[in-house]
């Protein structure tokens, strides 16, 4: 469950925001988001379902202002805070298409729409890979 992924290079990433209702906690929505990614991991995993792997990250409400081009006035605003969301998962597919058969599946939509109950917006962007590397 807790193991390295590797990455394979010229997949896709899919970034996807999670922004919980107004006193909704992590802890509130752990089990639900466990059940979806596990459904992912388990269902989806195949040459055919296309999944490689996946992280979810809890947001901790630290800007880099080193890594920003923004004025640090901006990194307080509040409009910015809220629309980082409280959690990304980050999963990682050979195509986009392999992840919206996937996401189109009534397993699939079964455990995001119990998460989704928790949640005022969530949102998913693909990228495509165009660097990886690693230290020397």
């Amino acid at each position: 469950m807790f193991h390295p992924i590797e990455i394979p290079f010229g997949c896709v990433m899919l970034f996807n925001v999670v922004d919980l209702k107004e006193g909704v906690t992590i802890e509130d929505v752990e089990l639900v988001l466990g059940e979806m990614c596990n459904v992912v991991k388990n269902n989806y995993g195949d040459d055919n379902g296309g999944f490689i792997g996946g992280q979810v990250y809890r947001n901790a409400g630290f800007i880099s202002e080193e890594g920003s081009v923004n004025s640090p006035d901006e990194h307080t605003n509040k409009r910015v805070q809220q629309n980082l969301g409280d959690i990304v998962i980050v999963t990682y597919w050979h195509s986009f298409e392999q992840h919206e058969k996937s996401h189109a599946d009534k397993l699939f939509k079964e455990k995001f729409s119990r998460l989704a109950e928790f949640c005022d917006k969530t949102y998913e962007v693909g990228y495509e890979m165009l660097w990886q590397g690693v230290p020397e």
